[in-house]
């Protein structure tokens, strides 16, 4: 069974603080199976945007894990807003967390296609 949402966005949250990152929930969504879109600030100022990688993605020995694809890379910052603007508008049960790191991959797992 998959963990909440609400549950896996307070454990990256925590796991950022406990580092000494910065991490804030911009956006809160469904508590059972909102989709999460992470707000990576990096310390040059440019953003990237992981968001939920698709279905395809996911590795049969680990069905229920979390993985995310990087939408924008090293992009302005309004680009990333507006890309989770979109998203908003599609799905407005989605969570959104900024975290700022330049090693998202340390809380993030990453789909290699």
């Amino acid at each position: 069974m998959r963990l909440k949402t609400g549950l896996f966005v307070s454990a990256l949250v925590r796991r950022v603080f406990s580092d000494g990152g910065m991490a804030a929930i911009e956006k809160r969504g469904s508590e059972e199976a909102g989709a999460v879109f992470i707000r990576i600030r990096h310390r040059d100022g440019a953003e990237s945007l992981a968001a939920p990688a698709p279905q395809t993605a996911f590795d049969t020995a680990r069905p229920d894990a979390r993985l995310f694809e990087l939408r924008a890379v090293r992009a302005q910052g309004h680009e990333v807003s507006e890309a989770i603007a979109r998203e908003s508008r599609f799905d407005p049960d989605i969570w959104v967390v900024e975290i700022e790191t330049d090693a998202p991959e340390t809380y993030l797992d990453f789909s290699e296609a």
